[in-house]
This record gives structure tokens, C-alpha cells and sequence, in this order.
């Protein structure tokens, strides 16, 4: 490391002033405030919600799921776009506009007349879930906290984690009360008060400059070369993979509790502790940070997730498949941040956004087709017992693949 980059990393590395320890504590709050409210209107109320709105509209089932799952695709393409703004002028005008077209969207949504315009409200919303959600999020603590980043991308999950159980009993609580429709206003107008004047009045930071690529190489100065190279495209692989088995346990876990036999209150515990699982899996991650490499921990946290799986394939008894269904959400809470920073621990933050819209895309089409994939294999399986069998196989493929994802580190120049 020359003198130049040496005084560089250790200037990265001071201590923030108080002002600035205070600025950048009032950014989290925010973020934590508004990521558990789109969370939880964008995503957590529409599987609350939907079964009210077929029941009350006549509208297909199937065709209220592919809207929603359409919303995922699109929010996976906008990622890119945002990505790459995020770079260079940062969060402030991006979530803010995220967030007005959130909640007009919402609002589209509730007004829906028909099948066409309930679609097209959900294709907005996709949009605006590209702007809002985590990968911007994660971009903006990343580049403001700078080497702090990984205890505020653990705050931010560990709060925006409970938008499921801020927001599920919610939305239900105001279906039964104004129906659907009424619901989903009350939910545009929280949507609105919370996260447009947060995002607006609370992301006003200066946009740091990126920081210059570091001691990996020049070979992290160009996003296009780290994009097509072959560590990132066996990490993409490996992520997607991965998130696409997660997402399918999770929806398709009571039915298999269904099908072991295990009533419909006893299942909803389960899947409730898999969630508090999730949790305390992220309240350890800062320790797993300090106690192993890139390539170890995507590996193992990945490995766990295949064993956990295969488990919940197996286990018969009620206590086991409890107990199976909280390490699953434990390793599944670790696996957010292990994709909150798998950019930056193999190819420093200077291109975090792009990379991370990059990334982000086929994790988010993969996690929309992985409900309805999960069911269509028990089914063609014979059972949901066999399909979690064969999603652990194939997370443990993806743990493999993760081993080769970390470049290998530059050479060292000749004396």
C-alpha cells in the first residue's frame, strides 16, 4: 500500500465528530422507520390482503398473485437503473420520488376497477419498491458509514425485519374493519406520512465522494470488467439460487406443516418463531464478521441454509420441525447481510450501487417465481416433504459456488 493510499484508509477509518456521529444516527432512524413501513405496505400486506380482494372482486386468484409477482420482476429492472443514480447523487431525490410513486401507486391499487388497472397500479408499484427498498437503503448506509456499515445494515434488518409483524395484523385489522379497499388507503396515507417527508427531510447528508478502489486491484475500478468477471457472475448464480430455496421454505412451510399433519394454529407459530429466528440470526452477524473471511462465511451461512432446508424435508415431530423452522430463520436472517455486503467485502464500495442493482435483479425475480415454483415441485414431487429436500440440495450447490465468488487477491508488485 503506498503512503498516498495508507493515509487514504486511515482517514476512511476516523472517528466521526459528534455532529457527524449524531447526523448519522438520525439517517438510521430514519431509514429503519421507513424501510419496516414500505416493507410492510408494499410486500407483507398484499398476501393479508389478497384473499379479500378475490372474494370481494371476483378477480382470479391466480391473476392477483401474477400482478404482485409482476411488481417483483419490475422492481428488479428499476433496481439497475437506480443502481447506478445511486452512485452519483445518492438516496435523497431517489427515495423521495420512490416514495411519492409508492404511495400513488397504493392509492391505484385500493381505486383498482378492474383486473387491467389493478396490474398496471402493481407494475407503478414495482417501480417504486426499486427506489424504496433495501438495495438503495444498503447503498446509502454504505456509502455514509463507510467501514461502521456493517452494525447499520444490522440495525436496519434487525428493524425493518418486524414489518411482517407490524403490518400483517394491521392489514387485517383494516379489511375487517373498512374492507379491502380501505385498507389499502389507510395503508398509502402511513405510507405517505412516514417515508415521503423521511426520506425528503432526512437524507440530506452530502453525497460522499466514492471512495477510490483500494488494495483488491485496479480491477475494481471498472464496474463493467467486475460485472462480467467470473467471481460476480458465480456470486449472482450462487445468491439467486440460494434466495429463490429461502423464499420457497418459507411460503410453502405450512403446507408441508399441513401435510405432517400439524393444524393450521400450530404451523402459523412455527412459521411466527421462523421469523424471530431470523432476528437473532442477524444480532450475531457483526461477530461472524470479525471471525471469519468473505469466502467462509457466504459459504457456511449458505451451507446452513441447505442443512436447515433438508431438515424441515426430514423431521416428522412437531418440536423438531419447530426447532428446524427457527435455525431455517436464522440463517436465513444472516443471509440478508451476507447479500448487503457481498459487494463491498469482495470489491470495496466505489461502485456499490451499480453492482448491487446488478445483483439484486435475479435475487428479486428469483424470490418472485419462488412461491409458485415451490408448490408446482411438491407437486410434481409428490409432496412438499420431498421438495424441501430437493431446495436443500440445490442450496448446497449454490454454498459450493460460493466458495470460487471472492477474487483472488492482486499480486505483489516486484521489489
Amino acid at each position: 500500500m503506498t503512503g498516498e493510499s495508507r493515509t487514504r484508509a486511515l482517514a476512511d477509518e476516523a472517528e466521526p465528530t459528534p455532529p457527524a456521529r449524531k447526523r448519522l444516527r438520525r439517517v438510521l432512524v430514519v431509514l429503519c422507520a421507513t424501510e419496516i413501513t414500505s416493507w410492510g405496505v408494499l410486500y407483507y400486506a398484499f398476501p393479508v390482503l389478497s384473499g379479500d380482494i378475490a372474494a370481494a372482486t371476483g378477480w382470479p386468484p391466480s391473476w392477483l398473485t401474477a400482478a404482485f409477482s409482476a411488481s417483483q420482476l419490475v422492481a428488479a429492472l428499476a433496481g439497475i437503473a437506480v443502481g447506478r443514480w445511486l452512485d452519483r447523487h445518492g438516496p435523497h431525490s431517489t427515495m423521495t420520488t420512490g416514495s411519492v410513486l409508492a404511495v400513488a401507486a397504493v392509492v391505484a391499487i385500493a381505486l383498482a376497477p378492474n383486473p387491467a388497472w389493478f396490474a398496471g397500479a402493481w407494475t407503478l408499484a414495482g417501480i417504486a419498491m426499486g427506489a424504496v427498498l433495501y438495495p438503495p437503503a444498503f447503498a446509502a448506509l454504505t456509502r455514509w458509514y463507510g467501514p461502521r456499515r456493517v452494525q447499520a445494515l444490522t440495525m436496519l434488518t434487525l428493524v425493518a425485519g418486524l414489518a411482517s409483524t407490524v403490518f400483517a395484523p394491521l392489514a387485517a385489522a383494516l379489511s375487517a374493519w373498512l374492507d379491502w379497499r380501505g385498507a389499502y388507503l389507510v395503508l398509502a396515507g402511513i405510507l405517505a406520512v412516514v417515508t415521503i417527508p423521511g426520506h425528503w427531510l432526512g437524507l440530506r447528508l452530502p453525497w460522499p465522494p466514492a471512495p477510490r478502489p483500494t488494495s483488491r486491484g485496479t480491477r475494481s475500478a471498472d464496474p463493467a470488467r467486475v460485472a462480467r468477471s467470473r467471481e460476480f457472475v458465480l456470486l449472482v448464480l450462487s445468491l439467486s439460487v440460494a434466495a429463490f430455496a429461502t423464499f420457497a421454505v418459507v411460503v410453502n412451510l405450512v403446507p408441508l406443516l399441513a401435510e405432517r399433519g400439524i393444524g393450521t394454529g400450530t404451523a402459523a407459530v412455527a412459521l411466527g418463531l421462523g421469523g424471530a429466528g431470523q432476528v437473532a440470526g442477524r444480532l450475531g452477524y457483526s461477530a461472524l464478521v470479525r471471525h471469519t473471511s468473505v469466502r467462509v462465511r457466504t459459504t457456511v451461512v449458505l451451507a446452513a441454509m441447505a442443512v436447515t432446508t433438508a431438515l424441515l424435508g426430514l423431521l416428522t415431530t412437531v418440536a423438531a420441525l419447530i426447532a428446524a423452522s427457527i435455525l431455517a430463520g436464522m440463517a436465513r436472517g444472516v443471509f440478508t447481510l451476507v447479500q448487503a455486503t457481498a459487494v463491498t467485502d469482495r470489491w470495496g464500495a466505489t461502485h456499490y450501487g451499480r453492482l448491487t442493482g446488478l445483483l439484486s435483479a435475479p435475487l428479486t425475480v428469483t424470490m418472485a417465481l419462488a412461491p409458485f415454483a415451490g408448490a408446482v415441485l411438491a407437486g410434481l414431487l409428490g409432496g412438499y416433504a420431498t421438495a424441501f429436500l430437493l431446495l436443500g440440495a440445490l442450496t448446497a450447490i449454490a454454498a459450493l459456488l460460493s466458495w470460487a465468488s471472492v477474487p483472488a487477491p492482486p499480486p505483489h508488485p516486484s521489489p
